[in-house]
């Protein structure tokens, strides 16, 4: 594959010069080209809705989401995934990330890893994958072969899958039920997909789980009553989500989450 062709590997005008800049002015550029980021996102956004209304049937039926992908995608995946428990009180097996190269990915380079096809199939087997299961594959070039090993093999068993990636036509895009292509344009320094791409993809990756869970009944108005009060800052949440939900005092709020184990959405339905 001829990837100097790749959207995302093409050479930025805006900042062809940024290393003679100000600091300023640098920052500038990058604040500008961020700019652009959210607009790309808002074209894709009935794709992304089809697939929150997929990713809710499929956790409501006992299914689960996946995401996988290799270096920036793959830890984008696995940080969104591992903030669903906290967040939203599911468990950690209903929404889970998969990084080519496994967990020592997550803080340095596994060279070869993004090109591992068998990595990515052995690697879903592991999870017991299976077809009542949705998996949404993560690659900002869209032709990473991990990443489309892995769909591949999930459409091979029936399952529904997704691919996100940031260039148009892409081969993920071509070959995943569900496309969403947000065109980012050329970085800011040029190829590297962990800037603009990379908050395309956090901005999709938060939009898939939150729609999800709200469809589910997580989120009441717009308060995460199923929040698990973990620590100091989320016991306190807690408290004024009761607070808020029931119009009571910080008292009853605090005797209904004691009596509830501290969770939110018990506590709130004492006062029914």
């Amino acid at each position: 594959m001829n990837f100097s062709k790749l959207t995302t590997e093409q050479r930025n005008s805006a900042s062809e010069n940024i290393d003679k800049c100000s600091t300023l002015e640098m920052l500038k550029i990058i604040n500008d080209e961020d700019k652009k980021v959210a607009l790309a996102v808002e074209k894709v956004l009935p794709n992304i809705a089809k697939a929150v209304e997929i990713s809710a049937e499929k956790l409501s039926n006992g299914g689960r989401i996946f995401y996988t992908g290799a270096g920036t995608s793959g830890r984008l995946g696995v940080l969104d995934a591992s903030e669903c428990p906290p967040t939203f009180g599911t468990s950690p097996e209903q929404v889970q990330g998969i990084i080519a190269g496994g967990n020592v990915a997550l803080i340095s380079a596994v060279e070869g890893a993004e090109d591992d096809k068998n990595a990515a199939i052995t690697d879903l087997e592991e999870k017991n994958f299976n077809k009542a299961d949705i998996l949404i594959g993560i690659a900002a070039s869209g032709r990473t072969p991990y990443v489309l090993s892995g769909i591949e093999y999930a459409k091979k068993i029936g399952a529904v899958t997704v691919g996100i990636s940031c260039v148009e036509n892409s081969a993920l895009a071509k070959i995943s039920d569900i496309e969403i292509t947000p065109i980012t344009g050329a970085e800011v320094i040029t190829g590297s997909t962990r800037m603009k791409a990379g908050t395309a993809t956090k901005m999709i990756l938060n939009m898939l789980t939150t729609g999800t869970m709200i469809k589910l009944g997580k989120v009441y108005g717009n308060l995460m009553v199923d929040v698990q009060a973990t620590n100091e800052k989320l016991r306190d949440r807690a408290k004024r989500i009761v607070m808020e939900c029931v119009g009571c005092s910080e008292e009853d709020a605090l005797n209904a989450l004691e009596k509830s184990g501290g969770n939110a959405k018990r506590a709130i339905n004492f006062f029914k």
